[in-house]
């Protein structure tokens, strides 16, 4: 299909050049990378419904783990991501079951129809979002009342712990060096406390349904077990099911 029309790329869109470098190794490891397969993924996926029947975006796909978990439980899905590379890889990925479309998260998202859809998943990449408050918003108005947003995104303590020079109460740009993908990269990314968090969602028009920080599983601990023990002591992600509020005019 076309590409949607309105997703040049913004200078909001931190992450794209360093994901352009990284998508074809991230793509070839990242199902079987214990942050990712026996961390994240597990956690998330316990906050999702059942997608059979559902129209449901993965926004910030990557190359597409999420969005060929709905659409093989009979979920109609839409996929995008800011990388041309990462959405070529979705597409080779997930054939012709889901649409991709380049875009970024903090473009208006116009391709995607107003309640339309019953869930949208954000795995792993609303930490390259600044304004998350016009994000939320953008994400609400696709979403019909009732509808779930499911998102993961880096945990708070965890990257002030990491990156403790700063202002925890602020929302502050940050480069993490990235080498466990083949090239060493250093990823742009923004770390904010956990009100920034909460408060635009909120304020976008969701109720607050569940919140989870993950715990490893003992597939992470058959394959690092020294992570293991860390991070079942300190997080390093946080989960989010939020539900849109019916009545809101957005």
């Amino acid at each position: 299909m076309p590409e949607h029309p309105g997703a040049e790329f913004q200078s909001e869109a931190i992450a794209r050049d360093a994901y352009e470098v990284l998508a074809e190794p991230y793509a070839a490891l990242v199902d079987r990378k214990p942050y990712n397969a026996f961390y994240e993924r597990p956690a998330l996926l316990s906050l999702l419904p059942d997608p059979a029947g559902l129209r449901a975006v993965d926004a910030g796909c990557g190359p597409g783990f999420y969005a060929g978990w709905l659409a093989e439980r009979g979920a109609t899905v839409t996929a995008f991501d800011v990388s041309p590379t990462m959405v070529r890889l979705a597409r080779e990925r997930l054939g012709s079951r889901v649409t991709v479309v380049v875009a970024g998260l903090e473009t208006s998202l116009d391709f995607l129809e107003t309640a339309g859809f019953d869930v949208v998943v954000c795995g792993l990449a609303l930490d390259y979002a600044r304004d998350w408050g016009a994000v939320f918003r953008e994400l609400g108005r696709v979403l019909r009342p009732g509808g779930i947003l499911a998102f993961s995104c880096s945990h708070p303590l965890a990257d002030f712990q990491i990156h403790s020079a700063g202002n925890y109460y602020a929302v502050e740009k940050i480069n993490v060096p990235w080498s466990s993908f083949g090239p060493r990269v250093s990823v742009p990314t923004y770390r904010r406390p956990l009100a920034a968090i909460i408060a635009p969602l909120l304020a976008a028009g969701f109720v607050l349904e569940q919140l989870v920080e993950p715990t490893p599983t003992a597939a992470f601990r058959a394959v690092v077990p020294d992570e293991y023990h860390t991070l079942s002591r300190r997080p390093g992600f946080l989960c989010v099911r939020a539900v849109r509020r019916f009545g809101e005019d957005q």
